[in-house]
């Protein structure tokens, strides 16, 4: 996921897009507390592409309480 690719997206879109990511970490994690998980490297991609997201969604109300 790149932010630049975030950053054209609307604030809604991004929110769904966190809901998303929030429950692939969940799950994420019930696999690994179960020994299911193959691929350890997948939570560490999910978490820095919440910071994406949250990062761009900051940007965004940002930008929107300046311009009042």
């Amino acid at each position: 996921m790149k932010v630049a690719d975030l950053r054209g997206k609307s604030a809604e879109a991004l929110g769904e897009e966190l809901v998303a990511l929030r429950r692939e970490q969940f799950n994420l994690r019930m696999q690994q507390a179960t020994g299911e998980l193959a691929q350890v490297h997948e939570h560490g991609r999910v978490r820095k592409n919440i910071a994406r997201v949250k990062t761009v969604l900051s940007e965004l109300q940002r930008a929107a309480g300046e311009d009042k």
